[in-house]
């Protein structure tokens, strides 16, 4: 559904993505990375909000670099970017009404079902005619959410969803995404390892601009075995920290004789975007 080749991204003198190869199918993909290590440009490379410096982009099988087949990717699209540009005085219904008329969704009583299809979906209905710049941050994140959804898209890029988010609101967005039918392509930006655990088939890790690993979660976890140990002391470790237990959990190089734990995605990523990470050429 989603190929990129040779993709490259700079602002001035300071590289976003370097020469990034990927293709992304069917299903949930979380997309994880440290601040500034490119997911927010990536994502706006492939919402066509930005054009890369190089490389070429296909969604569906159509260029983002040919303004006719840019349109038809756009159709297809849910975008929910990282920080919306919301008029404030436009009520929630307002809003998502004025995205569903950008959608080219023109006819009036089919856009108003679709409009209140969405709200339902994220669950703001109680404040459909309330201002935005009354709603609270939470609040906010969910009316993002649901003009990504409107006109069930093929493709539903997600950058920072749950930021924000209470517990519940969490979970409620993992029962959305998981119901969606039909099922779209996904992109899940997140600092929320436990949101790819519950929810991604696969999981693409940026460092730098560059993809340092693009399997499942599964594969994730696994590249952290026997590099994680605990003990009762502090010891040397690229990262380590005392749990709940009263044991220290270190995740390294373990030295002889260690009590080895099984690894998880946290475990995992934190060796691989964390202090000392390599990164990619």
């Amino acid at each position: 559904m989603i190929e990129l080749k040779a993709v490259a991204k700079s602002y001035g003198s300071v590289t976003a993505l370097r020469t990034v190869d990927l293709s992304v199918g069917a299903g949930i993909s979380g997309l994880l990375g440290p601040n500034g290590a490119g997911k927010t440009t990536l994502l706006r490379i492939l919402a066509t909000v930005l054009a890369p410096d190089t490389g070429s982009v296909h969604i569906g099988g159509w260029a983002t670099s040919r303004p006719a087949e840019r349109s038809e990717i756009r159709r297809r699209l849910g975008y929910m970017p990282q920080e919306p540009g919301f008029y404030r005085n436009f009520t929630v219904f307002e809003f998502v009404d004025y995205v569903a008329i950008l959608k080219l969704i023109t006819e009036r009583r089919e856009r108003h079902q679709e409009v209140r299809r969405v709200i339902s979906l994220v669950d703001v209905t109680g404040v459909a005619h309330q201002k935005i710049r009354g709603l609270s941050g939470g609040m906010r994140r969910r009316l993002a959410f649901a003009q990504a959804l409107l006109g069930q898209p093929d493709v539903l890029l997600l950058d920072e969803p749950t930021a924000g988010l209470d517990p519940e609101q969490r979970l409620r967005f993992r029962e959305v995404i998981s119901k969606l039918e039909p099922r779209p392509t996904i992109i899940l930006s997140t600092h929320q390892t436990e949101d790819v655990a519950a929810l991604c088939d696969g999981v693409i890790v940026l460092v730098a601009g560059g993809v340092k690993f693009d399997s499942t979660p599964e594969s994730l976890a696994s590249t952290a075995r026997d590099r994680v140990w605990t003990s009762t002391e502090p010891e040397e470790a690229v990262i380590s920290w005392r749990t709940g237990e009263g044991l220290f959990r270190h995740i390294a190089d373990p030295p002889p004789e260690s009590a080895l734990v099984e690894p998880t995605i946290d475990d995992a990523y934190l060796l691989m975007a964390g202090r000392g990470a390599v990164v990619p050429a």
